[in-house]
């Protein structure tokens, strides 16, 4: 049996802008993130399927300009009048949907930060629309946002994230088990995400190398991360 040895070693995840994958599913996203200055009103929202890079690229822009970065959650306790006065991220904003000090937290934001002329880039995983917003006037302004959507990975941009993420783990799967799970793992950023910390684990428990037969094994156990 194939065996290594192996650390729990701590994950650093690269989140630079030559760190970020730029493929046709996320080039047009990437093109409006480093053009803050043609947002209609200074307001951006960005989505895309879980693990697309949101994240990344919000600190990608954020590190451009100094902007402040928070979760959707933090904006009622907030202070908002700071916030507008400068850049700012919202991150995940449809997961907070319904909840109306949020909703109230951010409408005061958008109003603020136009009045002040700073700029608004929010998060999420779907166009405004479907996010069940209940204030109608943050619903109004949100939606006459621009939208920058990164789309579905193709297998080269599914290729170069995987591989990103054995690196951020300071991993190096072999050349067969790569091949394998690029033939058969869901076509999707969370799966390629989830396959990495569980081959992650997987290795680390066993002492084995991330093989071809590791992999069989992931593909055993967790048969949703394939297609």
């Amino acid at each position: 049996m194939d065996r290594q040895l192996h650390f729990d070693l701590p994950r650093r995840e690269a989140l630079g802008r030559a760190d970020f994958v730029v493929a046709e599913a996320n080039a047009l996203a990437l093109a409006l993130i480093d053009r803050p200055g043609d947002w209609p009103q200074g307001r951006l929202v960005l989505t895309g399927p879980e693990g697309a890079g949101k994240s990344h690229l919000v600190r990608v822009w954020a590190a451009s300009g100094g902007a402040t970065i928070l979760p959707a959650t933090d904006l009622p306790d907030a202070d908002i009048p700071r916030l507008a006065a400068g850049d700012t991220a919202v991150e995940d904003l449809d997961r907070s949907a319904g909840q109306r000090a949020v909703e109230e937290a951010m409408f005061h934001l958008l109003n603020l930060a136009a009045a002040e002329g700073g700029r608004v880039l929010v998060t999420a995983r779907t166009p405004p629309r479907d996010w069940g917003l209940t204030l109608p006037d943050l619903l109004s302004r949100i939606s006459a946002a621009q939208v920058a959507r990164i789309e579905a990975p193709d297998d080269t941009l599914l290729s170069a994230v995987l591989m990103k993420h054995f690196a951020d783990r300071q991993l190096a799967p072999t050349p067969d088990a790569m091949a394998w799970l690029l033939t058969r793992l869901a076509r999707r950023f969370d799966a390629v995400a989830e396959a990495a910390e569980r081959l992650d684990r997987m290795a680390l428990a066993s002492g084995r190398s991330i093989n071809r037969a590791l992999v069989r094994d992931l593909a055993a156990t967790a048969p949703h991360l394939f297609e």
